[in-house]
């Protein structure tokens, strides 16, 4: 009986229970923590290069009792979430234009599609000089890193709303600038909900990176700086750290397209 529901676990496209899932999620982090352990203790990396999981968290200890580690975390939280909810605000509605309009797509898409392929972190020095060294650079940086990139990813979110909805939209009385908003936004909202999970945490990169350059606070800040210092453990507990949050924050989103588009969660 088991053995055959493994096999259907195997589906391709199939679910599995809840409880499963979180036994094999458990599972994937304990494999991660056994290799760190065992890398460590047998001797096989050096300790200047990869800490001890021991003393790995007391470090981490130290860093949120002693040397105001949560304020780092509070000042780069911030920065990711002001940087992402501007992109959002702007590339939202303008990806749902070019998804739905083809003028629009044709004089922005191109654009779009140049801008993502720039490599962000060679904008740093550029915004520091535009700029300056403040909040409006870190912002700046994330926003270039990730406007481009959501909004060609609602305008393809919004192509996937299949065409026979819109057509019975029209059979039932609705003119074209509703369709947009009352029928092709809310079919495409699972959707771009996903693609702003996945694009908040490309944010998470670009403030880390920018946080290194020209910056006196933040997770980034921090790593750089015990990089400097030849202190590994901070590093680790930096980069944990952010890996932390940012789960808490897909967790997050995908509790949201649960409650918010039940139906779109068991397709």
């Amino acid at each position: 009986m088991k053995t055959g529901k493994l096999k259907r676990s195997f589906t391709p496209q199939d679910s599995i229970s809840k409880k499963g899932y979180f036994i094999i999620a458990v599972c994937s982090f304990l494999l991660v923590f056994l290799v760190w352990l065992l890398l460590t203790e047998l001797g096989l990396v050096n300790e200047k290069f990869l800490p001890k999981p021991i003393e790995t968290l007391q470090t981490g200890i130290r860093l949120f009792t002693e040397n105001g580690f949560v304020q780092d975390i509070g000042v780069t939280t911030y920065r990711v979430l002001l940087g992402f909810l501007i992109s959002m605000v702007v590339a939202v509605p303008l990806g749902i234009l070019i998804g739905v309009y083809a003028p629009i797509e044709a004089f922005f898409e191109p654009v779009m599609s140049f801008l993502r392929y720039l490599p962000v972190t060679a904008f740093i020095p550029l915004f520091i000089l535009w700029i300056g060294i403040d909040e409006r650079e870190k912002v700046a940086v994330i926003i270039l890193g990730t406007f481009p990139q959501l909004l060609l990813m609602v305008a393809g979110d919004t192509r996937k709303v299949k065409h026979d909805l819109i057509e019975v939209s029209y059979t039932l009385g609705t003119n074209r600038l509703n369709v947009v908003w009352r029928v092709v936004f809310p079919a495409a909202m699972p959707y771009i909900l996903d693609s702003l999970r996945m694009v908040l945490g490309w944010a998470w990169t670009y403030v880390t990176v920018a946080e290194m350059i020209g910056a006196s606070s933040g997770i980034g800040y921090m790593i750089i700086q015990s990089q400097r210092m030849l202190n590994v453990g901070k590093i680790f507990v930096g980069i944990l750290t952010i890996g932390i949050i940012g789960l808490l924050f897909d967790f997050l989103f995908k509790w949201l397209s649960k409650k918010l588009f039940p139906w779109f969660s068991k397709s």
